[in-house]
């Protein structure tokens, strides 16, 4: 096995990143990209409970509570509409917790929509859950979104179910019950 060629990337002072053989390193300089790790991950979740078949508008808050840890600028949030602090490749995960109230629910929905052009939304994923009358349910679902264009490439979260109103998703200041988290993995 050859050994990797050195290449430095000016100044020559920073970190140093062993790769495999005793000796194979790279040097970051001050001021360079290292983009070798994640750089944004910030979480959101509704304060109030939600009920019937719609967009989640209000009711947000950024996760403040038990030493949360997000990393970078962070998303921002109007009428349910959150925007990108940056372009990239994002992972997006919508977590929604329920309990059917008013009578077995045959399915409550959960949706991530995702718009390319800041206004026609389309679901990237959808998931389901069954329950009986003052039963509990979780439903956990992930999309992976190109943003090139924050001014455009937006997203939002949907909740239904096939009964109106039988099934209550938890809002909590406190806890993460009905949430988003939002991870940048890299570069678009």
């Amino acid at each position: 096995m050859s050994k990797l060629e050195t290449n430095t990337i000016a100044p020559s002072t920073g970190t140093t990143l062993t790769l495999g053989e005793s000796g194979d390193t790279v040097q970051v300089g001050t001021g360079a990209t290292n983009n070798l790790g994640i750089t944004e991950v910030d979480q959101w979740r509704i304060t109030a409970n939600h009920s019937g078949v719609s967009v989640i508008t209000a009711n947000w808050e950024r996760v403040d509570t038990y030493s949360y840890g997000g990393l970078g600028t962070g998303m921002t949030e109007s009428s349910g509409i959150f925007t990108f602090p940056s372009t990239g490749i994002y992972r997006i995960d919508f977590f929604a917790a329920a309990v059917a109230t008013g009578g077995s629910s045959d399915y409550m929905r959960a949706d991530i929509d995702h718009t390319e052009d800041n206004g026609t939304y389309n679901t990237a994923s959808v998931g389901y859950a069954g329950n009986d009358a003052n039963h509990y349910a979780n439903i956990s679902i992930f999309s992976i979104f190109d943003v090139t264009d924050v001014s455009t490439h937006k997203v939002r979260f949907e909740l239904g179910q096939n009964q109106a109103n039988t099934a209550t998703f938890h809002g909590s200041t406190s806890q993460s019950r009905t949430s988003a988290l939002f991870t940048r993995l890299g570069d678009t």
